[in-house]
């Protein structure tokens, strides 16, 4: 039996459908697709750029390519996998528009996670004069690899100017669901997109 989930990759999980092929973009330690292949009998491979984390995917079980993202998904062909997941990654990316785009070309549905800039506690912060900091931006300005930082509006703007939609979002504050006022109360996005 797989460990449990933490709470944003469970809800990714609840969207994946049993027995589909997966793409994890910067996978981390394999978690997600272990626990897929595990209680969903999907397959499919992570890509990692982190040593610790691929040597943590293979400990897993999981068919894990160490690459970096930002040089694309040319290893993969067209509509090779059913979902392509980026969680907590896109934030740090340089192309964000090239590595949605990528998504949707060798899967059928992305997934995205991100900390959303518009939560709250990230405004007031600012109202004070400094940088937030907080539980899904914890890095100081001076050393965060964040360098995109959107809000839940943000990013539905740009699925659409990309020609993609939304088909399906949840956001969270400390692993909990928010359903009121969620681009101000919550404070991480997940967002399910298809090709318009």
């Amino acid at each position: 039996m797989t460990a449990p989930l933490r709470s944003d990759l469970r809800h990714i999980a609840d969207w994946i459908t049993p027995a589909s092929s997966v793409l994890d973009l910067g996978c981390g330690d394999g978690s997600l697709l272990a626990w897929l292949a595990t209680n969903k009998d999907c397959h499919g491979y992570g890509v990692e750029i982190d040593v610790d984390s691929v040597t943590a995917c293979v400990a897993r079980g999981v068919d894990v390519i160490q690459s970096d993202m930002e040089a694309g998904l040319s290893t993969f062909e067209d509509n090779a996998f059913d979902f392509v997941v980026l969680s907590l990654t896109i934030q740090a990316m340089h192309n964000v528009e090239g590595i949605l785009k990528e998504m949707l070309r060798v899967g059928r549905t992305g997934i995205v996670t991100f900390p959303n800039f518009g939560y709250w506690e990230n405004r007031w912060q600012l109202l004070l004069g400094r940088m937030p900091v907080s539980e899904t931006i914890p890095y100081e300005w001076y050393n965060t690899p964040n360098i995109h930082l959107c809000t839940v509006y943000d990013f539905e703007r740009l699925l659409k100017k990309l020609g993609m939609w939304s088909t399906g979002r949840v956001v969270l504050h400390q692993g909990e669901k928010v359903d009121l006022l969620p681009n101000l109360l919550g404070s991480l996005a997940l967002v399910r997109f298809e090709r318009a």
